[in-house]
């Protein structure tokens, strides 16, 4: 198991966001559509990818058997032990794209970064939705929908059209609830409407 880790450049002791994050790198180095003919990357790719399942599907039986012992244990009355706090992986499993899905998605990103640059951003939108109900379950694809969104609604705002850029601004927040910096650039947008209605 030692073998899989050091293929994705980890340590035993990696998390499974960790091991996500390392996956999601290396794919976009190695991927066969990136390196076309390359039999060396196409070799590592396949490494990769075969290393991300085997740890993914050790690491999830390791926390349902934790989970089944935690459940099976008699209650003893005993003392509380120290409390530790720990951060617990609660993100969904996400499937591995195949080489179509990977190309499809990138393909769609630099055509975002091109309509976000012209500022089309209904076009956009209308691409991000569409990539959303192909890869429903990427935080990445969420994440440019929801920036979508956000950029739509600070044009509007820059039209005077506040309601309805109150609706996409919205959405945004709905669409990528984590994102912390979405959070902030949202509430300027907010603060700069308020401004306007004064």
């Amino acid at each position: 198991m030692t073998g899989y880790y050091q293929v994705l450049g980890l340590t035993a002791e990696a998390t499974l966001e960790e091991i996500k994050a390392a996956y999601r790198k290396l794919v976009q180095q190695y991927h066969p559509d990136i390196n076309p003919g390359d039999q060396q990357a196409r070799e590592r790719f396949i490494a990769i990818t075969e290393a991300y399942k085997k740890l993914l599907d050790s690491v999830q039986s390791k926390q349902a058997l934790q989970q089944n012992k935690t459940e099976k244990q008699p209650s003893v009355q005993r003392k509380p032990p120290a409390t530790k706090v720990t951060r617990k992986d609660t993100s969904p499993y996400i499937p591995p794209l195949s080489a179509f899905e990977f190309q499809v998605k990138w393909n769609s990103y630099r055509e975002l970064q091109k309509l976000w640059k012209n500022n089309r951003f209904t076009q956009a939108i209308a691409l991000a939705e569409t990539l959303a109900q192909k890869l429903p379950q990427d935080p990445e694809v969420r994440s440019w929908l929801a920036s979508s969104y956000q950029r739509r609604g600070r044009q509007l705002i820059g039209d005077r059209q506040l309601e309805t850029a109150r609706i996409y601004l919205k959405k945004a927040l709905k669409t990528d609830p984590h994102n912390r910096s979405l959070w902030s650039e949202v509430e300027r947008d907010f603060r700069r409407m308020e401004k306007i209605f004064r």
